[in-house]
């Protein structure tokens, strides 16, 4: 299961990023922050490769060292496999004591646990956009 869900993600970003390159990452105010690209390749707004997202869930800084693991259950672990977080099917987004701090929406509208607009990742997995906006 682990394996066909990342599967499909890695195709679905494939598909987006053949017409646009890479998926972007915009704050509330809709100004570039991030890039995501297909490979799974993070970078910051000036285009400098800041991690990597593995399509097994790893995720690298952008030295290629282990900081986070997203697990198909919506775990989110840290570099030692402490529990950091949970990103909900619903997409709510919870830190590592349930507490909940955000929310993606199915539009790619970013929220804070207020549901107050922090960001825009649209076309972009949750738990990518959920790991970019408040684990990494």
């Amino acid at each position: 299961m682990l394996r066909s869900l990342y599967l499909l993600i890695t195709l679905a970003l494939l598909g987006l990023s053949l017409s646009a390159g890479a998926q972007t990452l915009k704050n509330s105010s809709y100004q570039t922050v991030g890039y995501i690209k297909s490979d799974g390749t993070i970078q910051d707004g000036s285009y400098r490769t800041i991690g990597h997202i593995k399509s097994d869930g790893t995720v690298q800084d952008g030295s290629y060292r282990t900081v986070a693991y997203l697990k198909s259950d919506g775990t989110v672990q840290d570099g030692s496999y402490r529990t950091v977080g949970h990103i909900k099917s619903d997409g709510t987004v919870q830190d590592g004591s349930y507490r909940t701090i955000g929310h993606i929406k199915s539009d790619g509208t970013v929220q804070d646990g207020s549901y107050r607009t922090i960001g825009h990742a649209d076309g972009i997995p949750q738990r990518w956009a959920a790991y970019f906006f408040f684990f990494r």
